[in-house]
């Protein structure tokens, strides 16, 4: 059985869409159990009028929520009895939980995780790894998306390494193509953190690098992973998503413009839907936390249910997969590069 924590507060549609996204689980994976953290009234009230394995769900109460715009340090502190630190505690505590779902505050879940939970043997500093689809058909995941603004060669390769693990084991990629964010596809561009991390990837045996990518290729189906700052990476995720999702309201208020153009959209419909939930990041989970002693999963903050859905799945393929044996293991090779 894999034991997974799911926080049930701090999202936009919390805690129906996180209590609906667990249920839904629980369904799909019948060697699931988990445990929702959060008001124990408030979550059986969303149980009620659900279907589903009782022996395979329980709930620890945890009245209090953290807020977006409270200090990480603050709440790690000072609110040991919301959903989150709650979460963690039985995390770290419990030999039988493999991991944890948050939707809540990035910046507390990332130091609680780091300061409670720890690293694995040899990692410098954990890092997040969303995934995203490509035009292809395919996927790329981009490491790091906004866990560590500053870095440095050393960790871009590590970055390169995890989720290059990631990638094979969970999502089956094989030999993943591995890029670096840069500002241009040649080998001398960049500043001085971009050039030294070139040399040291296209130097890394084991990673199969292909050298630098502008951002607008981002989801050309040309590479697999894509290795940046957790500055650059979270505004290449949230460019791309914005522009994404602007293209499909402009589309739909183009459609609803002219009676000619509706008449064709009912047409095209399935096709439409079919774009719609491609291009829906809601279908494609959280994002990773790369290089934690167990597996932390940070959803977005406006998760609807299937997106929560999701977030579970990835953590429960993560254990299954034994994800963080396996980078241990990867990591012992590279010792005398990535150890700082």
């Amino acid at each position: 059985m894999i034991k997974i924590v799911v926080d049930c507060f701090g999202g936009d549609r919390s805690p129906q869409a996180n209590v609906e996204g667990s249920v839904n689980a629980l369904s799909k994976f019948q060697d699931l159990h988990l445990i929702l953290t959060g008001d124990e009234k408030t979550i059986e009230e969303c149980l009620s009028d659900k279907k589903y394995d009782k022996s395979r769900l329980e709930i620890v109460h945890a009245p209090e929520v953290v807020g977006v715009d409270e200090k990480p340090t603050d709440v790690i502190r000072l609110k040991k009895e919301s959903s989150m630190i709650k979460g963690i505690k039985l995390l770290r505590t419990e030999d039988d939980i493999a991991g944890m779902v948050s939707v809540g505050s990035t910046g507390a879940l990332v130091s609680a995780a780091m300061l409670r939970v720890g690293r694995l043997k040899g990692v410098i500093r954990p890092a997040f790894c969303p995934i995203l689809p490509t035009m292809n058909g395919g996927i790329v995941g981009v490491c790091d998306s906004g866990a560590n603004v500053d870095v440095s060669p050393l960790h871009l390769v590590q970055n390169a390494i995890m989720a290059s693990l990631y990638l094979e084991n969970v999502y089956d990629v094989k030999n993943p193509r591995v890029a670096l964010l840069n500002i241009g596809t040649e080998e001398e561009k960049g500043d001085d953190l971009r050039k030294k991390a070139f040399q040291m990837l296209k130097e890394t045996e084991g990673i199969n690098f292909v050298g630098n990518m502008e951002s607008r290729d981002l989801l050309t189906g040309k590479y697999d992973v894509v290795v940046c700052d957790g500055f650059s990476g979270n505004v290449l995720i949230k460019s791309t998503e914005g522009a994404c999702l602007e293209m499909l309201k402009k589309l739909k208020k183009d459609i609803a413009s002219r009676l000619i153009n509706k008449i064709g959209a009912l047409f095209m419909y399935k096709m439409f839907m079919q774009e719609k939930a491609f291009m829906d990041y809601q279908n494609y989970g959280g994002s990773v936390l790369l290089g934690t002693s167990k597996v932390v999963i940070k959803g977005h903050g406006s998760s609807k249910a299937i997106a929560i859905e999701k977030c579970i799945e990835q953590a429960y393929k993560m254990e299954l997969s034994e994800m963080s044996e396996k980078i241990e293991k990867a990591l012992e090779k590279y010792e005398d590069i990535i150890i700082e």
